[in-house]
This record gives C-alpha cells, structure tokens and sequence, in this order.
C-alpha cells in the first residue's frame, strides 16, 4: 500500500504563500471584517440550529462535554473525551444510533475534523480557548456540508482578536490539570492567532468496587495541542489565511497493560472574498490531516484476576486531504452558492496479534486497509418574501473505497499466511434538502424541512478487525454507505429575554452500519471463531426508524438570573431485514429515548456568579441484542465564579457533584464458576477543584 510523503514535505506550500502575501495585501488596513470560517449556508434559518456560544463552550474543560448540553448531541458512549478511547469518541446527533465512528460531521472553519482512518473526533485537539462558537445544525446536511453530516454537523468557529483571547489554569480531584490559552497580534499587515493547551489525569478504575479485579487499572489522560494561524487581507477584501495544529494524547485504557496513543497534525489553507451587492463572493480552501494511533488491548481472565495480551496495534498512519470551492451571490430576493468539494483517505493498521501465552509472545502480524474518497457538487438557493423563506438544495456525490487488503503473517518465520485484497466498491448518490420557514407577528416562527444525507463507511469499518477485552470484531469491505431520510416540523417563538425552539421529526436511517453479534464466522472476512470470546462483524442492516420531539428554551429572568431548559425524545427502532432478522425491533446500541438538559446563571453580586447544570438520561442498551441495560443517569455540575477584574475569575467547581453512578458499557465476562457475569464500567465519579481563568 502507498503512503504519502512525510507531512513537513506536504506543507512547503504554506511558507510560499506566506512568503507571497505581502505583495497581494493593500498597504491600508480595509474595515470589512473577513474570516476564515465559511459563511452559514443561504438558507439555514429555516433548519433545526443551535449557536453554542463561545462562553458556554469554555464552561467545561473539555469542549465535547461543553457540546454535550445540546440535548441528542453525544458521543458513543456516556464517557466524554477525559476518559474515552479515542475509537469510541465519534459523535452523533439526535440519539438516533450513536456509534464509535460517528455520524455527525464536525468542521472548524471549514475544515473536517473527523480522523481519516477511523472518523472519530480527537477532541483533545480541540480546546475550548481557541474556539469562537459553534453551530449545530440537527438534521442531514446536504448542500455546502457535504457526505458525512448523516445526523447533523457541528461546525466550530476559531476565535479572533489580539492580546489573550482566554487562558484557564485548573486542578482538580482524580489529579486532574490543566493549563490553556489563546490570543493574537497583529504584525504589520498579518493577523496572527494561536492556541495551546496540556491537560492530565491520573484517572479512575471504571469498574464498579464490587465488580473489579487485579485486572482493572484507571483511565488515564496525558494531552497537548498548539494551533498557529496567520492571514492577511488583501486590497480587494480577499482573505488569505494559513493555518497549523498538532496535538498528541496518551491513554492508560481501564485494563493492565493497555493503553492508546493519538497524534497529528492539520494544516490549512483559505483563500475567500465575501459577497457585495454588486460582486459575486468566491471561497477556495485546501486541506491536509496526517495522523497516527496506536492502541493495545487484552482479555480478561476469571473474575478479572489477570489479563492476556490479545491485540497490539502499535501504528496506523493516515492521511487525509482535500478541498472546496465555492461561488456565492445575491439576485433580487435569491442568495445562492454553488460549489464543489472531495475528501480522500488513505491509512492502514499495523499490529501484533495472536498471543502465546507459554512464550509471552505474540506469534502473528496484521496489516489492513485501503483508500476512500467522496467528491461532490451542490447547488443551494434561498429565497426570502414577505416573511417567507425558501430554499432548497441539491447534491450529487461520487464516493468509492479501494485498495482494501489484510495481509497477515508469521512472526517467526515471515511467511505471509493470508494475502487477503478486496474489490474495489463506488458509486454515485443525489441528495438534497428543502426548508421553509414564515415569520409572523410578535416574534412567532413556523418551519418545516425534509433532508436526505449520507455517510461512506470509514477505513476501520471498512478493513480493520480487532478484539477488545473479550469480544472480536470483524471489519466488513462489503458495507455501502448508510443514509438518512427525514422530515421535520417546528416553530419558535422569541420575544424579550425568552427564546423557545422545537421541532417534531421522523427520520429513516437506511443501510446502518452496525455491530451484528454472531454465532459463526462470516464468508465474506477471514475469521477464526474462540471459545468463550463473542464475536461480532459490522454490518448494514435494514433500517433503523426513529421518530422524536425535541425543544430548547432560553429565559433571561432578570439582569442577573438566566435559564435554560432542553429536552430531546427519540423513539428509535431496528427493521433488521433479511440481513439481521433478529434485531428487528430492538432499540439501537447506547440510544436513550430521553435526554433532558437545564441549566441556571446568577449574578447576586457583581463579582460573583453561580451556575448550575443538569443533564438526564433514560436507559439504554449496551449492546444490539438488547441484553445489556444500562440504568437511566442523572449527573449535576457547579461552578462558582468571583471576578477579580473585568476579566480575571477565580472559581471552584464540581461535575458530577452528586457523584452518581453513571453506567457508559457493559459486557459478558467470564467468571471461576465457569460461567459468564456482566460487567459494568461507570462514567467520571464526581470530580471537586478549581482554578483561574481569564476572558476578554
């Protein structure tokens, strides 16, 4: 398989047109405001979106958690980035069936941060100091977002500004520490703008007391990240905006001997001018994502006495890249875009399998994986009249996955055992969305949408098998894309300091790709079959059809009294079809039907503030079968805030104050009886501290 070229040889451009802008930039400073982040699509307002501003973004550590009071909005499991595996840390939207790889799209100023190989989110890489907002757009996104936004796209904004932007220190229970900050400077006729942050902790056993043995060791966390833009203006109001992160992370994984390890770098290039009355506005950005993962996992013995080596992934390098262009304008009562965008990936894992436990060796080595790519067209129009708004948008999306292999061999000998190369899969899939929105008297609004979207499988899903603990799971390169068809009907209502927002939907989730438990090895992957391990193979199943309700209040009591109140209901079910009769029926894996948020803000004295949040979840199921509930949860965080200047706060807080316990898996151990015992691993216990923060 080929991999690309070192990242720093990929990156020669960046220095060249940094070195190349100064004679494109006007020598007088222009008013117009232009940024790297992509303007909201022309016909947004008539979707189910929620801006998440910059201040509630820095209200929680990491920004995932922060995303997380967005009813719906969750990531596989109930365990956020402090302690999550990387490969469970893929986000959905709207509770229909979360997964490991995600079904929402995540940009930051355009550019997706989803991993190349696996399409989770490294949200360690992202702090909350350097962001600027965040919009989520609840619904397939078609049009400008693109293949990926399945469930909805959380689009972030990088902030800007000169001087410190926001800077935290912290420290807390669990030895948990933090340091981070942003800001920026101009020099001469660039704008400069960079992040960092490093963050720790010693961790916690996610095994219940009653449940752990000499095998259960604590999630730890070791992360950093530092991010770096530089842009100039030039004469014409054309942005030129160059822009490098990296970020590396380690993790102690919840069993001896395991662990994980995530590091990459992003670079970026943005090249816009906005729209005029009188000129067509164009954007043209370029991208490139090269990262790395490694990860070990092991079985667990009787009553978790010891574990056994199962699974050394010790490198998966991937590449991502890739590009959009766009073309935006204003006709009378229309605005419009059209553009055109791709992403490709290529990767491969490379591990260590087969442990023989007399020799305390492994005996076998694996290499899996191949090359994706989407690249798409789309049209959108938005039309507004009289109080209405219009718009409708189209796509059309060439994607294909190729170069799919596992090559496995003998570590001793160096004989290859299997030289396994998988056909090549593509096609072309239309989508497209439609909205309208009416806006009436006294602040009240009405709109309706109908959406169609999808999601290629991923390179992990796609090629790479792997056992965790005591459950196998085999890749599938036959899976297809999964899409979703919806429709939606809401309305709102703002008027003063109160705001109200809901919408009741229905959508089809066609061709899921889902974790099928079973009973013998399939044709179409290579597989051996162990006692006692339960094994499992991604899938597309028939459907998963989720009707709900969601809505989210906001109510400005008085100068120093705010509220807010969310809740998200989804009553999704699986029509296994012929391919998984025996789901049909069931719930999807880690879907609540409920999630209920609320939160309170107040001011008694001008230095101080208090606020409260509460977050509820109904049960769910742990696995497809159904067979492994997990009990509804109900956690609360505090922080108390006393300002010593305009921007300087000293603050003490407390998540999961009540220290409830918050069940996020389950799964079936063996035990010295002979039998089998379900075990529970828990979510963050409660977690005191404090620390400094600043904000301008």
């Amino acid at each position: 398989m080929k991999i690309m070229p070192s990242l720093p040889l990929r990156l020669a451009l960046v220095p060249l047109v940094l070195a190349v802008a100064p004679a494109l930039a006007d020598q007088t400073p222009e008013t117009v405001v232009v940024t790297a982040s992509p303007p909201d699509p022309v016909g947004n307002d008539a979707f189910s979106v929620v801006h998440v501003t910059a201040q509630d973004l820095r209200a929680q550590p990491q920004l995932d958690a922060a995303l997380k009071e967005v009813p719906g909005l969750s990531l596989f499991r109930r365990d956020d980035s402090l302690s999550a595996n990387p490969t469970t840390q893929g986000v959905s939207l709207r509770s229909i069936a979360p997964s490991g790889a995600g079904r929402a799209l995540v940009t930051l100023d355009g550019v997706p941060q989803n991993d190349p190989f696996g399409n989770w989110v490294i949200w360690s890489s992202l702090p909350p100091e350097d962001m600027g907002g965040a919009e989520v757009v609840r619904g397939a996104g078609a049009g400008p977002y693109g293949a990926g936004a399945l469930t909805g796209v959380i689009a972030l904004d990088e902030a800007t500004g000169t001087g410190v932007k926001a800077a935290d220190v912290s420290s807390g229970s669990h030895w948990q520490k933090r340091v981070a900050a942003s800001g920026g400077a101009e020099l001469d006729r660039f704008e400069i703008f960079a992040s960092a942050s490093a963050e720790a902790s010693d961790g916690w056993i996610p095994v219940g007391p009653d449940q752990r043995g000499a095998a259960d060791d604590a999630l730890t966390l070791d992360a950093r990240n530092a991010s770096l833009r530089v842009q100039t203006t030039a004469m014409d109001d054309t942005l030129i905006s160059a822009r490098f992160s990296a970020y590396q992370e380690h993790r102690d994984s919840g069993l001896v001997s395991t662990t994980s390890a995530a590091s990459g770098e992003t670079a970026s290039l943005t090249i816009a001018r906005p729209e005029t009355a009188n000129a067509i506005g164009w954007r043209l950005q370029l991208w490139l994502r090269d990262t790395g993962f490694s990860n070990t996992s092991a079985s667990v013995g009787a009553d978790r006495a010891f574990t056994t080596p199962s699974n050394n992934q010790y490198a998966t390098p991937a590449t991502g890249w890739g590009g959009n262009a766009a073309l935006r304008g204003e006709w009378a009562w229309l605005n419009w875009e059209v553009g055109a965008d791709a992403r490709l990936a290529e990767g491969e894992s490379r591990e260590l399998y087969s442990y023989n436990v007399a020799n305390s060796a492994y005996t076998s080595r694996r290499r899996s994986g191949g090359q994706t790519s989407v690249a798409g067209l789309y049209a959108e129009g938005a039309g507004r009249f009289d109080g209405w708004l219009v718009t409708v948008g189209v796509r059309a999306d060439d994607w294909s996955s190729s170069n799919g292999h596992v090559i496995q061999s003998s570590l001793a000998s160096g004989a290859t055992t299997l030289d396994a190369v998988f056909p090549q899969k593509s096609g072309i899939l239309p989508t497209g969305r439609v909205g309208v929105r009416r806006d009436l008297d006294d602040g009240f609004y009405l709109r309706s949408a109908a959406y169609e979207g999808f999601r290629a499988p991923s390179l992990n899903e796609l090629y790479r098998p792997f056992r965790l603990g005591n459950t196998q799971t085999l890749a599938n390169p036959d899976l297809t894309p999964e899409e979703l068809y919806g429709a939606e009907l809401g309305g709102g209502w703002e008027s003063g300091g109160f705001s109200l927002d809901g919408d009741v939907f229905a959508n089809q989730l066609h061709r899921a790709v889902t974790n099928v438990t079973l009973a013998a090895c399939p044709a179409n992957f290579p597989c051996t079959l162990m006692s006692g391990v339960t094994l499992i193979q991604r899938q597309n199943v028939g459907d998963i059809n989720a009707v709900g309700v969601e809505t989210d209040a906001h109510y400005r009591i008085a100068d120093n009294w705010t509220a807010t109140a969310a809740f998200d209901y989804v009553d999704a079910h699986v029509q296994g079809g012929s391919a998984a009769p025996q789901l049909t029926g069931n719930r999807p894996s880690q879907a609540p039907r409920w999630t209920v948020t609320g939160g309170l803000e107040v001011t008694p004295l001008a230095p101080l503030s208090i606020s409260a949040n509460l977050r509820y979840e109904s049960a769910r199921f742990a696995d497809d079968q159904n067979t492994l509930p997990l009990a509804p949860a109900t956690t609360v965080d505090a922080r108390v805030a006393w300002a010593l200047t305009h921007a300087f706060s000293i603050y003490v807080f407390g998540d999961n104050l009540f220290n409830a316990r918050v069940a996020s898996t389950a799964s079936v151990a063996p035990t010295s009886a002979g039998g089998m015992g379900i075990v529970t691993n828990y979510s963050a216990p409660r977690i005191v501290g404090g620390g400094v923060s600043f904000a301008q």
